[in-house]
């Protein structure tokens, strides 16, 4: 099922979407944890609620079709942590890329409308489901992600066309040898950023040639990262041959591909790996991959991998699909004007799962809609290089994340390393060093509505035994376990799961 009718995307388009996150953030974001002006870039991830106008929604149609749009997640952010770094406790964030902040801000969002209507009997965006204890999303509303760049891995293996002046930096022969630089970590060499600016050719005609085809790229593509010892569960890939071939060498129109744009995210263990040889040849496409750091490895999958996973088992997770009847999907994709290829992005998330099946009843593959906005982000690497110019200093990516969710209490959490911005080494126990989307804090708030609702009123996946830690509960969620399960082994077999005693805790 794909949520979102073709009635409600024609209600909107990808600036009106990209206009309104740019707004939210500037007016409704605090300073702090926003990048310095002048010396650094973050990136941008929002979802974004679509409601039929009242007078839509009770079928009066002799007005133009009009919808209500409200930005009810957003998260900024270009880190993630090493493996050394994680910890069984559930209190640090593992992966601060602005799509994983914006989705772990929409859990508390949907657990908050949760509490409304299942505690507080209050207008909510869920009606009673069918069964004892469970909840649905209302027919009328839809929900669309943005992004203000091209989601960092598979889809942001982009093809460069001869038509195209050369945007980057000549690989050299030594390239792949330096660590540093082959990570694509975000913190580049200069002579690699001076070639990422908005006055490149390549920037300047970010949009396409008049007769060249939509699947066409424009400009060149990063991947946002940063960074032991946890061993993953890592089992054999699925892929087809022709899902890990490299980019095509034509395009349809007959323009050559000459080149890829790189991502900085690796192959996970287990997949068959990038080929490395010159030209269009460099990458494999259709692989998972996760987000390199600074010498201590991550185990956090890419953004693109991520995107795919929740167009399956929707962005609410396991804990809240035992309150719900139906999973909580996306139908639109918004991403901003940056590096850019449709295919690419068709490819990453829809194209590689496209062939699941078997799956739970009211799980699916979307049909997910994937547009892009000519909107620049303001705070974002390109926009920045652009005003500084040539000034003095390196242009750095920020090390703050924020987030925030559209609930009345304490809407925004700012974080720095995992922990909120500013907690000392010694005070990383303290229940104030916990982000409020982290893993812990988002399960304590899972319990606390669970404690709001009377237990005879209960589903039956939270009824029948006695769940008591994190795992638990994530296991018993037998419907998106068994979705999950499908998923891994028809497309995603390779992708690394932490062991279960990091998920131990109460």
């Amino acid at each position: 099922m794909v949520r979102g009718s073709a009635l409600t995307w024609a209600m909107w388009t990808a600036d009106e979407i990209a206009q309104m996150c740019y707004e939210h953030y500037r007016t409704r974001l605090p300073k702090q944890g926003k990048p310095d002006p002048n010396r650094e870039w973050t990136l941008l991830a929002a979802v974004v609620k679509i409601q039929p106008a009242a007078d839509q929604a009770h079928g009066i149609t002799n007005k133009p079709a009009q919808v209500t749009k409200e930005v009810v997640s957003m998260g900024t952010g270009t880190k993630c942590i090493g493996q050394s770094k994680m910890r069984k406790s559930g209190d640090i964030l593992n992966d601060s890329h602005a799509e994983v902040i914006a989705r772990r801000s929409f859990q508390r969002y949907l657990l908050h409308q949760l509490y409304l209507a299942a505690a507080l009997k209050e207008d909510s965006i869920f009606v009673p489901g069918t069964q004892r204890g469970l909840w649905k999303l209302r027919p009328d509303l839809s929900f669309v992600f943005f992004s203000s760049h091209t989601p960092c891995g598979d889809a942001s293996i982009i093809p460069m066309l001869e038509f195209e002046d050369q945007p980057c930096c000549p690989v050299r022969r030594d390239w792949s040898s330096k660590p540093s630089e082959a990570s694509g970590d975000l913190e580049a060499p200069e002579d690699t950023e001076r070639c990422e600016g908005l006055g490149s050719p390549v920037t300047k005609k970010m949009r396409l040639e008049p007769g060249t085809p939509d699947s066409v790229a424009q400009h060149q593509s990063f991947g946002h990262q940063e960074s032991g010892p946890v061993t993953p569960d890592v089992s054999g890939s699925h892929f087809t041959a022709q899902e890990q071939a490299p980019v095509t060498r034509m395009v349809p129109g007959g323009v050559k591909v000459v080149d890829v744009y790189r991502t900085g995210a690796k192959c996970v263990p287990g997949e068959a790996g990038d080929s490395r040889q010159p030209g269009a040849a460099y990458h494999q496409v259709g692989l998972l991959r996760v987000k390199p750091g600074r010498g201590d490895r991550t185990c956090s999958l890419s953004c693109s991998d991520k995107l795919a996973r929740w167009n399956v088992l929707g962005c609410q997770g396991a804990l809240l699909m035992h309150l719900l009847e139906e999973p909580v999907y996306v139908s639109a994709v918004v991403i901003g004007r940056c590096p850019y290829s449709q295919e690419a992005m068709h490819r990453a998330l829809t194209g590689r799962c496209r062939n699941v099946s078997a799956l739970p009843k009211g799980f699916g593959v979307q049909e997910v809609k994937i547009q892009q906005s000519g909107l620049l982000f303001e705070q974002g690497r390109s926009a920045v290089q652009a005003r500084r110019a040539d000034g003095p200093g390196r242009l750095a990516p920020c090390g703050a994340a924020i987030s925030w969710s559209a609930v009345p209490e304490q809407p925004l959490d700012v974080t720095a390393n995992g922990f909120p911005q500013g907690t000392t080494k010694k005070a990383i126990r303290c229940l104030q060093a916990r982000s409020r989307i982290s893993k812990v804090e988002l399960f304590r708030s899972f319990q606390k509505l669970l404690s709001s609702i009377s237990e005879d009123k209960w589903p039956d996946s939270l009824r029948l035994r006695k769940l008591e830690t994190y795992h638990e509960y994530k296991e018993a969620a037998s419907a998106y376990q068994e979705a999950w399960s499908a998923l891994r082994k028809q497309a995603f077999g390779s992708w690394i799961r932490n062991p279960p005693d990091y998920h131990q805790f109460k």
